[in-house]
C-alpha cells in the first residue's frame, strides 16, 4: 500500500508539471515521444529532482533512453524497446480500420512472461488427470486462464495464440489417454475437442477469446 501511494504520488506530480510537454507516465515508465537529447537530459534532471523530493529516485542502470519508432518516426536508435510488468513495448505491425498495415509502437507480453506461462502449463500436467472430466479441468484451470487472458490480452491478443494453443495440445492428451475411441488419433482428438469448444464456447477462458481448436466432423 506505501509503495502504491508512492507510485500514484509520482504520476499526480509528473503529470502536473509536464501536463504541456507531451508526456505520458503511467506508473514508474516515461515516455517522451520528442526525442532531441538535449531535451531529454533536461527532463531527467527535472524528474530527479522531483522524485528526490518524493524520497524515490531512478535507477542508474535501468534508466535508458527508448526510441519510439513507428510509421510517423523512423528514426534509428539503440533502444527502440523495452520490458515493463510483463509487457513488451516495441514496434509492431499493426492494421487500422481500413485494413491498411503500419508499425505501430505497442504492448505485448514478453517473452519472459510468454516462457512463464508455457512453464505453467507444462507443470499442471494434464494428460495425466484422465480420473477428471473436462468440467472439472475447466472449474480447475479457469481462475488462472481468466487473469492470464484479462491482463494479457488487452493489447496485441495475437501475441497469447502460441501460448494458449499449446494449453489445446494438453487438453488433446488428455483426451487420447481418456477415451478409448481417440487413443493415438491425434487428429480425431483435436477435432473432438473443437466439437465441444462449438457446443461450450465458454467452457475455457481462451476459447472465449476465439483461441479455440478447429472442429472436424
Amino acid at each position: 500500500m506505501w509503495m502504491r501511494s508512492r507510485f500514484r504520488t509520482l504520476r499526480v506530480i509528473l503529470r502536473i508539471t509536464f501536463i504541456r510537454s507531451g508526456i505520458e507516465c503511467r506508473q514508474a515508465v516515461i515516455f517522451h515521444h520528442r526525442c532531441a537529447r538535449l531535451r531529454y537530459r533536461w527532463l531527467k534532471a527535472v524528474i530527479e529532482r522531483r522524485l528526490s523530493r518524493c524520497k524515490l529516485e531512478l535507477h542508474p542502470e535501468k534508466t535508458k533512453t527508448v526510441y519510439c519508432k513507428d510509421s510517423n518516426r523512423r528514426g534509428d536508435h539503440p533502444n527502440d524497446k523495452f520490458d515493463f510488468l510483463g509487457y513488451a513495448f516495441r514496434p509492431r505491425l499493426s492494421k487500422d480500420r481500413w485494413d491498411r498495415y503500419f508499425v505501430n509502437f505497442t504492448a505485448a507480453i514478453s517473452a519472459k512472461a510468454a516462457k512463464k506461462m508455457r512453464r505453467t502449463i507444462r507443470s499442471w500436467r494434464i494428460h495425466l488427470m484422465s480420473d477428471k472430466s473436462i468440467e472439472d479441468l475447466s472449474r480447475i484451470f479457469n481462475p488462472v486462464l481468466r487473469g492470464w487472458t484479462n491482463y494479457y490480452g488487452q493489447f496485441y491478443k495475437s501475441a497469447l495464440y502460441p501460448i494458449f494453443d499449446q494449453l489445446n495440445c494438453s487438453l488433446k492428451r488428455w483426451a487420447m489417454r481418456k477415451y478409448n475411441k481417440l487413443r493415438g488419433c491425434k487428429r480425431r482428438a483435436y477435432h473432438w475437442l473443437g466439437r465441444i469448444a462449438c457446443r461450450q464456447p465458454g467452457l475455457f477462458a481462451h476459447w472465449r477469446l476465439g483461441l479455440r481448436p478447429a472442429a472436424g466432423w
